[in-house]
């Protein structure tokens, strides 16, 4: 896509800090990290999100993750990594190209994840029920 940044750096149009790339991926340094080696992985076709993605390309995505975040840990020194992706604007995904983050964690790094909820009475199981349906 022509403007899509992150297709200008699979191209090479613009620069980067890859720190893996084979014939389907490319990770590379995102340039405004949650902490120090936070590492995207894209895949080298244009897909905007997870749920307009081949699964031939989703699954290069995710070996590909597993290899990089193993070198994010032993590279930064963390003792775990959080991996996510966020899919679509309210999901505060801003490039509409899809990618998966790798961020370093350690004990007490201060980043905190979401707040958690509870259901109502039968509330899940009807919810779960409407997940199924759509299946």
């Amino acid at each position: 896509m022509r403007d899509c940044i992150f297709c200008k750096i699979i191209s090479g149009e613009l620069p980067s800090a890859k720190v893996y790339e084979n014939d389907a991926v490319v990770a590379f340094l995102d340039i405004h990290p949650v902490r120090p080696g936070h590492t995207l992985v894209v895949p080298k076709i244009h897909c905007e999100n997870l749920m307009d993605c081949n699964p031939e390309a989703l699954s290069a995505m995710m070996e590909a993750a597993q290899k990089v975040a193993r070198a994010v840990v032993s590279g930064t020194g963390a003792e775990g990594f959080n991996l996510g992706v966020n899919n679509g604007a309210a999901a505060g995904q801003v490039i509409f190209h899809l990618h998966l983050h790798i961020i370093p964690r350690s004990r007490g790094d201060g980043l905190a994840l979401w707040g958690q909820t509870e259901y109502k009475e039968g509330e899940m199981v009807a919810l779960a029920e409407k997940i199924k349906t759509s299946l």
